[in-house]
């Protein structure tokens, strides 16, 4: 079956306004079965957005509204494509606690649903990895170097992985390479192999699947999907699912990076 499970909406506070129906449209014509709307879920209640946009999820109050949208998809399509409401949930170190509370009231109204990290904490301060070079180049000297954000994006990714955010936890975990989005810009010497297969041992341990984002291809400071293929690879013989994303946000961004995948 020719899935896409990881697709924004117009709901998305930093992504396009392209409708519902076009992002649907587009997919049936790709020839997908099955597809996901992951919007970004409501960041957890007392963390503060640190991007100059503020705009990383959707508010708290088109979330009902989102989700009765992407029902009613579900039921008119039903016959052409299949259809799931999801979310993409942040986890951010600190706020397992307020994640959990809001998983347990939204979750039973989910199909699926993806773990991400965004945001890492340096001293007081809260940065979004993949925001801009720029912001990144930020966080360098913050850090001390580049090898240190990657160290803390992948101990993070780790905390996501082990975290016990209850009966609704997503069971997906998103872009688990998504610190090398401007590798080219600023590039690491570091292979990081053991904390990799400390991340696909988790997962593999715990029954979960592994967002294969095909974004990142598109990127022009990455140019290689998250995970790149040497690591999907790795994972597929480990018998992790890989579920391919395109991450769109917007309708011409489904099926982006999917011809240089392994799947």
């Amino acid at each position: 079956m020719k899935v896409d499970g990881h697709i924004h909406t117009p709901f998305c506070p930093h992504g396009s306004k392209d409708s519902f129906e076009q992002y649907i449209e587009n997919a049936i014509s790709l020839g997908y079965e099955r597809i996901s709307f992951t919007e970004h879920a409501p960041l957890p209640a007392g963390f503060h957005d640190s991007t100059p946009t503020e705009d990383s999820g959707m508010e708290l109050d088109l979330l009902k509204p989102y989700i009765q949208k992407v029902l009613e998809l579900k039921e008119e399509y039903k016959n052409k494509i299949e259809i799931s409401v999801g979310l993409e949930v942040d986890y951010i170190e600190g706020f397992e606690e307020e994640t959990k509370q809001f998983l347990n009231e939204y979750g039973p109204f989910l199909d699926d649903s993806i773990l991400s990290v965004h945001f890492l904490k340096k001293d007081s301060e809260w940065y979004c990895l993949d925001y801009s070079p720029d912001l990144f180049n930020e966080m360098i000297s913050t850090f001390g170097s580049v090898e240190a954000i990657y160290e803390a994006y992948y101990q993070t990714v780790l905390k996501s992985i082990r975290v016990d955010l209850g009966e609704y936890r997503p069971k997906r975990i998103g872009h688990i390479t998504l610190v090398r989005k401007f590798q080219k810009k600023y590039p690491v010497h570091t292979e990081y192999t053991s904390v990799m297969d400390e991340i696909l041992n988790e997962i593999k341990k715990r029954g979960f699947s592994l967002d294969y984002n095909g974004a990142g291809v598109m990127k022009p400071f990455c140019g290689e999907p998250y995970p790149s293929n040497d690591i999907a690879e790795k994972a597929k013989k480990m018998g992790i699912p890989l579920v391919y994303g395109s991450d769109a946000h917007q309708a011409k961004d489904l099926h982006q990076g999917r011809s240089l995948l392994i799947i």
